[in-house]
């Protein structure tokens, strides 16, 4: 898609900074050698309370890194990491979910620096947050994720290069990050999305508003007519003690989803054909976004919106079952409270407002985060005169939470490139440098140029204004920002 706006140069960042950033590379580099031999040149002190403190690396990264932990004035839990060989360049990770809990998960970081052990082999040092509690809070998230930016400068001093990135709902993070902080001079360099959730949560979660309401149409047990009665938007009544089993349990009573065809009666397979043709939602995945749905919304709405309903399915029309008709007079319909919705999309929609190269790269039958996000993410941009600033590229690939390390390595590199020197890749020019990094990665690399996404409301049925992006405009964002207790608190 050619961009009407003409490409802005972006100068080669961080000169000034150049020479500096090799000695502190050089420095590391060597105590970490040295760590990584046989026996440590002198023994390391316990780091202050709230410093970092050296720790195990994920199993992956023995002997080629130096690995932190610690917890941030907020109590978030995080993770860094420092190569051997640092090329003096740092990847601030936002990771996915969001996870449920009411605590920071101090695993989640280090798990997260295995997943993405590929980005410290590569030569870039590593910091990721666990973000300061679970639940919904793109801006909480965010401030975390710039959180542990500081931590790691505070350490280490001033990389090189800095660069965001984030996978899943961590996508729309990073991308908040982007928006947020990297306006200031020498935060950030540049952003990778993977497989992100770029729709916002406005408009993000609309098909999963229409999977709790069409499921309920067709299966009637979540809530039992002899169960305490609710409204759908509420994902699940507070108080409830349902947990994910018992709710797995009452899809399989309906669809029989997770045996196979033979085993399933007829009304089975006719519930699960009618719900997965009405959604468009994967067989494979509809258990995920069933509890998303349920677990996720009860989070937003109870915990995170005070009880407000921030949902809509009103003009809706739902079509591809064996009964459409029937299907439409009979759903659940309901009316967003429109200060929740507005809370809700001043925390994780998106302006497009973005000063910062952006990559990013999808998996084109992604089963949770619909490839369709980008697009919506696209227009995003063009809405704001910002597209000139992105470039997309798209794999022949069906996963959701990892894609190709050769991709992940081969993402990293392009943007550090463009970065540096101006340049803006393509996605042929990706396709075809993936080739030299997959020869020692040996993960295959899977890009398909000549893709292009379909419309965002081409996969999820648009609400009534639906069409017209950014979901939220720079002036709403400012406009609503001064609105006393506007959003989601942290």
């Amino acid at each position: 898609m050619n961009s009407p706006h003409a490409p802005t140069p972006v100068r080669p960042l961080y000169r000034r900074h150049r020479l500096r950033s090799a000695a502190l590379a050089a420095t590391v580099a060597a105590l970490l050698l040295g760590a990584a031999g046989e026996a440590p040149a002198a023994p390391v002190s316990p780091a202050p309370a709230g410093a970092p403190a050296v720790a195990d690396c994920p199993a992956a990264l023995a002997g080629k890194a130096r690995c932190y932990t610690g917890q941030d004035e907020n109590g978030a839990h995080y993770a860094l990491a420092v190569p051997a060989r640092w090329n003096g360049s740092l990847v601030v990770h936002a990771h996915g979910g969001p996870d449920l809990g009411d605590a920071s998960d101090p695993a989640r970081s280090t798990e997260d620096l295995e997943r993405w052990a590929v980005m410290v082999e590569e030569g870039y040092a590593w910091a990721g947050s666990s973000y300061r509690r679970g639940g919904y809070g793109t801006r909480m998230a965010a401030a975390d994720t710039e959180s542990v930016r500081r931590v790691f400068l505070d350490r280490f001093g001033k990389p090189e290069r800095t660069y965001v990135h984030g996978q899943s709902w961590g996508g729309n993070v990073a991308a908040k990050v982007a928006e947020t902080y990297g306006t200031k001079p020498g935060a950030y360099d540049g952003v990778l999305l993977t497989n992100g959730v770029l729709g916002g949560g406005s408009r993000g979660y609309d098909y999963r508003v229409d999977l709790r309401v069409v499921y309920q149409y067709y299966c009637g047990n979540h809530p039992r007519p002899t169960e305490q009665p609710y409204p759908l938007w509420q994902g699940l009544r507070p108080g409830s003690t349902m947990t994910s089993a018992g709710l797995s349990a009452r899809l399989r009573e309906c669809t029989g989803f997770d045996a196979g065809p033979a085993e399933r009666t007829a009304l089975q397979q006719r519930n699960l054909d009618d719900i997965l043709a009405v959604t468009g939602i994967p067989e494979r995945s509809l258990e995920s976004h069933l509890r998303f749905a349920t677990f996720t919304f009860r989070d937003i709405v109870a915990t995170r919106l005070g009880g407000r309903n921030p949902f809509s399915n009103r003009g809706v029309r739902y079509a591809g079952s064996h009964d459409d008709r029937a299907l439409n007079a009979g759903v659940e319909r309901f009316s967003a409270d429109p200060a929740a919705r507005r809370d809700l999309s001043w925390d994780s929609d998106l302006t497009g407002r973005v000063s910062l190269p952006v990559l990013t790269l999808h998996a084109i039958e992604d089963p949770t985060a619909f490839v369709e996000h980008e697009s919506a993410y696209r227009a995003t941009l063009r809405g704001a005169g910002r597209e000139h600033r992105l470039v997309q590229t798209f794999t022949r690939e069906s996963e959701h939470s990892g894609l190709s390390r050769a991709e992940y390595a081969n993402s990293i590199a392009a943007l550090d490139r463009w970065a540096r020197s101006g340049r803006k890749p393509t996605p042929r020019s990706l396709a075809a440098s993936c080739a030299a990094l997959d020869r020692t990665r040996g993960t295959g690399c899977f890009y398909d140029p000549a893709f292009r996404p379909s419309p965002y409301a081409s996969r999820v049925l648009p609400r009534p204004g639906g069409l017209v992006w950014p979901a939220m405009t720079a002036g709403q964002e400012r406009a609503w920002g001064r609105i006393d207790g506007v959003g989601i608190a942290p």
